[in-house]
């Protein structure tokens, strides 16, 4: 097995519990975290469907074998109250929480979902294998009722991690064919993927989410990384990129499934909120959507795949020619991607440091963003012909 890439400087885990007065059940093997602020309009409907949890058979799931933990950071309103009438209510449902004052600089969701994945962590470990799960959600989220049986399932394939399908409730929010344009985009890109770059391990039909409100993944994952990356925001979008960047076996489920809020007005400052108030102030600007063009993202999965075959093959063969075929396609040096390809531990991390090049290089200026309703039509039309 390879090394991850970097080790925390400090120990994974916080020196204390946030829920030591609760040690975790010998038979726990899924612990649910939830991190919130300021949640009272959704906690209780998100709480509801954890603990009418079911196994796929229809059964209920037995409620010693998974746990929720809630962290309340700097709440000012009833949450912790309505956290706490509801155990009382359902005593046999374990559900844990803590309610903590963070400082300022530290009052983000990246630290409370830090906190409580690495709380998880170190209970699932006191009593259960590195493959037990940390299973990541929302305040504002529902679960679907067989969400951690699907999940479970999907681990029992193979991955260790699995990334939820995130829906938005129907509502009249001005900016939601911006937000179904989007969607409809990254799924014809996912889509597109498992046919040019097929996994094993995330076979179409798939999606392209990976974020907090439905996100899991086995202790031992988790600690290959070096847990949750130390930032403010975008917490989750960090994770993926160090899992993806140690070849973690990842699995983009379409049975495991979530709705979430459509709010303008989130918890934090960078996240879909934002993105929502980005397109309601690009629509009042009258501009348009904008997107990576189709021929350019066919062009670069293709040679991604083409890279990814010879790093699978490199203990036999290093083609060099064909590297700097692939350079010269992707417009990077083909010096630099040979130099590349021999320095690094992980395809992953290869594949990161080709990205930063397309960014930066040349690559940009021939491919310049185009509308996403041309690019969604073009995509269509490409899948259509290899189908």
């Amino acid at each position: 097995m390879q090394p991850a890439l970097a080790s925390p400087s400090t120990s994974l885990f916080q020196p204390f519990s946030l829920f030591s007065a609760c040690p975790p059940d010998s038979q726990l093997r899924v612990s649910v975290i939830i991190p919130a602020r300021n949640e009272a309009g959704y906690l209780e409907v998100a709480l509801d469907a954890l603990r009418n949890q079911r196994q796929t058979n229809g059964r209920p799931m037995p409620m010693r074998e998974y746990e929720v933990l809630v962290l309340l950071n700097n709440c000012t309103d009833h949450s912790v109250t309505i956290v706490q009438r509801y155990q009382q209510r359902y005593p046999a449902f374990a559900l844990r929480m803590a309610s903590i004052q963070l400082p300022p600089e530290k009052a983000n969701v990246g630290t409370a979902r830090r906190l409580l994945m690495d709380e998880a962590c170190k209970r699932l470990l006191a009593v259960s294998n590195s493959d037990a799960i940390i299973a990541s959600t929302d305040g504002d989220t529902q679960v679907d009722t067989y969400w951690i049986a699907q999940i479970r399932a999907e681990m029992a394939k193979g991955c260790e991690v699995v990334g939820g399908r995130i829906l938005t409730r129907p509502d009249t929010n001005p900016v939601r064919l911006n937000h179904l344009r989007d969607v409809t985009y990254r799924m014809l890109i996912a889509q597109l993927e498992a046919y040019l770059d097929p996994s094993p391990t995330d076979p179409w039909p798939r999606h392209f989410q990976h974020f907090g409100a439905s996100i899991a993944l086995t202790c031992a994952a988790y600690q290959r990384v070096g847990g949750l990356p130390r930032v403010a925001c975008l917490e989750d979008e960090a994770l993926y990129k160090a899992l993806v960047r140690t070849d973690t076996r990842i699995r983009k489920s379409p049975q495991v499934r979530v709705t979430t809020s459509t709010r303008m007005q989130g918890r934090v400052e960078v996240g879909f909120s934002e993105q929502l108030r980005y397109w309601e102030a690009m629509n009042q600007a009258r501009k348009s959507q904008l997107v990576e063009a189709s021929g350019a993202i066919i062009r670069r999965i293709q040679n991604r795949h083409r890279l990814r075959v010879i790093w699978q093959n490199r203990a036999i063969d290093q083609p060099a020619d064909e590297l700097t075929e692939i350079a010269a396609n992707l417009l990077i040096d083909a010096n630099w991607l040979q130099n590349q390809f021999a320095q690094s531990c992980y395809f992953g991390q290869l594949w990161e440091r080709v990205e930063e090049q397309l960014a930066t290089g040349s690559w940009a200026a021939l491919w310049p963003l185009v509308p996403i309703t041309t690019a969604i039509n073009e995509l269509r039309l490409f899948l259509r012909g290899i189908g």
